[in-house]
């Protein structure tokens, strides 16, 4: 993970006076951690929630249990709410959610290394990955892979 991209988010955070919260499930809190490492962190980043059990997607972010039956937990739709649950929860500009199959073996019909990433805020944005390798390397390049690309979204925009 790039320590310059984690940096510049935490940069333009700032500048803009925007905040971060995060909701995380298969990367177990990579995301917020990887965040809290840099110095200043505290000016812009609010907190997060590690949803693992679809339970507590349901209960703390308030992702609909009948989207989760309909979708399961590794799709589109359930990172979408999970990052709106999360960034309702902490009142942020800027939420990032991660759920998937990190492995080793397939969950709920889909492959290991089956992830999504979404990002809402001004911009919203939703990315599915596939990730080949061990678990934690699924884990590693899905913390990696929401860092450069909410720092690639925050470049990208025009206060």
């Amino acid at each position: 993970m790039s320590t310059r991209a984690t940096e510049a988010i935490i940069a333009l955070l700032r500048d803009r006076g925007e905040t971060l919260a995060v909701a995380e499930s298969l990367t177990g809190g990579g995301v917020g951690a990887a965040i809290t490492a840099i110095a200043g962190a505290s000016d812009v980043f609010v907190g997060g929630v590690i949803a693992y059990q679809p339970s507590t997607k349901e209960s703390l972010l308030k992702v609909a249990h009948s989207l989760i039956e309909t979708h399961t937990v590794v799709s589109e739709e359930v990172a979408v709410a999970m990052a709106d649950g999360v960034r309702e929860i902490f009142g942020t500009t800027w939420a990032i959610a991660t759920t998937g199959v990190a492995g080793p073996g397939p969950a709920d019909g889909h492959a290991a290394g089956t992830v999504w990433v979404a990002i809402r805020g001004p911009i919203n944005q939703s990315t599915q990955l596939q990730i080949d390798g061990e678990r934690e390397v699924v884990r590693n390049a899905t913390v990696s892979s929401a860092i450069t690309t909410f720092a690639r979204i925050l470049g990208s925009r025009t206060v």
